[in-house]
């Protein structure tokens, strides 16, 4: 099921033009990049193990050539609407291909800097709660 759900996750992020997308935490980071993280998973939400809900991490990594540039790239991706949006794209198609009932992307972390081997990368994390 899991992995069901991070591919339609993929999916929904693909048709961001120009943003690349990891299903698992990739060995090099080439930006513009969203990794989709393992979730954290709730059982039994509903009765007689009606639901389960996944709480998945979706990091998006660009280059810091310039902070003007990386903030300007990270707002795009974090808007709620447009063609770059994170958020719009997940909600795309909210079943996931039929592996969800619904999914929402409920919740950003604010930017930071992020270390991976010897660069620095601007990144911010959004919270997608899938239910299924």
């Amino acid at each position: 099921m899991i992995s069901s759900l991070r591919s339609g996750l993929g999916a929904n992020l693909a048709t961001i033009s120009g943003l690349r997308v990891s299903t698992y935490i990739p060995d090099d980071i080439s930006p513009p990049v969203a990794v989709i993280s393992a979730p954290t998973v709730t059982y039994d939400t509903a009765f007689r193990q009606g639901l389960t809900t996944y709480d998945f991490t979706v990091t998006v990594l660009v280059g810091r050539t310039s902070e003007r540039s990386a903030q300007s790239k990270l707002d795009a991706y974090c808007d709620p609407t447009g063609s770059q949006s994170v958020k719009a794209a997940l909600e795309s198609d909210q079943t996931l291909g039929g592996a969800a009932q619904a999914l929402r992307v409920t919740r950003t972390n604010g930017n930071a800097a992020v270390l991976v081997g010897e660069t620095t990368y601007a990144a911010v994390e959004l919270t997608v709660v899938v239910y299924a």
